[in-house]
């Protein structure tokens, strides 16, 4: 089997596909109706050199009789082609024109459709990656070590944290950092030191440290959505935090909280990066997960947390788990495809994913 070069690949898929079948059909239409226009001026001269002919024949006299006749079946002739010619322009225009619509019509589903499941392959990705954070943090808080460390605050069994979570580091590379902090909030000790100053930092007034303080059952984890983070140098992250318990036990007393710091930037960027489209489809969409509130998260224009997706319909299609639209959107019309989260296991981001593609224009006949 012979692999194709992409845009060998990308080229036969223009010459066959229905967007150039629809382009076809409305330069068809666009050069019959220039070919029945020249007819139209071609048999307007034929009627006039028609009555020249009958004029001159009448003046002829008994002469001219015979080519009198004929000048009044080329007039015949020139009116059977002036009708067969409109009902050639109702009929074929008409028939191609509605061939075009047809055909339009069953391209805007097919891209609408097709659209729609690779959002939600994108958003079904974020959601399967971010449970696994949740279920990585709960499990890396019931850790003995790190509760110890929290609670006594010793700078060898702080040490020991740190090299800890130095060594989970290396082997889920997902992460920036992990931190451990004391119930005031201050951090403690972190997993990649030398990169990231964070110790003696606060944060008790963070999302993510309040809604870890607060988990009561292993079920329950933290959560801060995507921001940029003052423990990674504002570092676009995601993070998931867990309360660290006495002796690792679900009624134990609160000794601190873990974090962990997942590198946002490059998991959305991998995911928009790889959804399969085509690059001359690429370059007129853009590919975007965003929140309720159309706040970008993850984009292909590189804008996360810079702008919010609006456009008409926007309320109707967030409504749905998964569809599409046709709307204008900044002034070009296109396909907005959406599929909301969908969730993983016991997780849902709640957000949504976006391919808003611009339409072709119609081809001008030449």
């Amino acid at each position: 089997m012979t692999l194709q070069p992409a845009e060998q690949v990308d080229k036969k898929d223009k010459e066959f596909s229905l967007e150039r079948v629809a382009e076809l059909t409305g330069v068809l239409s666009d050069k019959t109706s220039s070919a029945i226009s020249q007819i139209d001026h071609i048999n307007g001269e034929t009627q006039v050199l028609a009555i020249n002919a009958l004029i001159e024949a009448s003046r002829a006299g008994e002469v001219g009789k015979a080519f009198s006749v004929v000048a009044e079946e080329m007039s015949k002739l020139s009116k059977k082609i002036e009708t067969t010619t409109e009902n050639l322009r109702r009929e074929s225009i008409g028939t191609m024109s509605e061939m075009e619509k047809i055909i339009k019509s069953q391209i805007t589903n097919i891209k609408g459709i097709r659209l729609s499941d690779l959002a939600l392959t994108n958003i079904d990705l974020v959601d399967r990656n971010l449970y696994e954070r949740s279920c990585d943090v709960r499990w890396w808080a019931k850790e003995n070590s790190l509760a110890a460390a929290a609670k006594e605050k010793s700078k060898q069994k702080l040490e020991q944290a740190s090299n800890r979570m130095g060594v989970i580091l290396d082997s889920y590379t997902v992460y920036l950092d992990i931190v451990l902090c004391d119930v005031e909030g201050r951090v403690l000790a972190n997993g990649r030191p030398h990169q990231y100053r964070s110790v003696d930092t606060i944060h008790r007034d963070a999302v993510w440290f309040k809604t870890g303080f607060e988990t009561q059952t292993k079920e329950d984890f933290g959560f801060q959505t995507v921001h940029k983070s003052a423990l990674v140098n504002d570092q676009l992250a995601v993070i998931f935090s867990c309360a660290l318990r006495e002796n690792g036990t679900e009624d134990g007393d609160v000794v601190g909280v873990l974090g962990v710091i997942l590198n946002w930037q490059a998991l959305a960027n991998k995911i928009i990066e790889n959804t399969p489209i085509s690059g001359e489809e690429r370059t007129a969409s853009r590919i975007c997960i965003v929140d309720n509130d159309g706040l970008v998260l993850a984009d292909s224009m590189n804008k996360v947390l810079q702008s919010h997706i609006r456009f008409s319909g926007m309320e109707t299609l967030f409504s749905e788990k998964k569809g599409f639209t046709m709307t204008d959107y900044e002034n070009s019309e296109s396909c907005v495809a959406h599929a909301l989260s969908p969730g993983y296991e016991t997780y849902s981001s709640g957000w949504h994913s976006l391919i808003i593609q611009q339409l072709k224009k119609k081809a001008k006949a030449v």
